[in-house]
């Protein structure tokens, strides 16, 4: 099972799309960022910009305590803090990019 975030322009269509599994549920909700990532609806947030200091706030975070956010990796290699921290960086640059832009997400 995997998660797919999408951010969408009215004008342009798709920005960004991109797939990350959920065994790093764990790892996001450590660092805080599980709602913006997982869940964006339930905390209120429609666009790209109500989650981008909570990505940012991620991401520094898991730059600055990889051994702790290692400890979430998954033991079956499907989920693992190499794979996290490029991810949120990509999604992070995407809202900085697109702050006006929908987010959609599918679980």
């Amino acid at each position: 099972m995997s998660l797919d975030v999408h951010l969408v322009l009215k004008c342009e269509g798709e920005v960004f799309s991109s797939n990350i599994t959920h065994n790093l549920g764990k790892m996001a909700s450590a660092c805080g960022v599980y709602y913006a990532c997982w869940r964006p609806e339930e905390i209120h947030c429609k666009k790209a910009k109500h989650i981008l200091p909570m990505l940012e706030k991620g991401v520094e975070l898991l730059q600055d305590y990889p051994a702790f956010y290692r400890t979430f990796d998954s033991p079956n290699g499907w989920g693992t803090y190499d794979n996290f921290l490029p991810w949120l960086i990509q999604y992070t640059n995407a809202c900085k990019d697109y702050p006006e832009a929908k987010i959609r997400v599918s679980r």
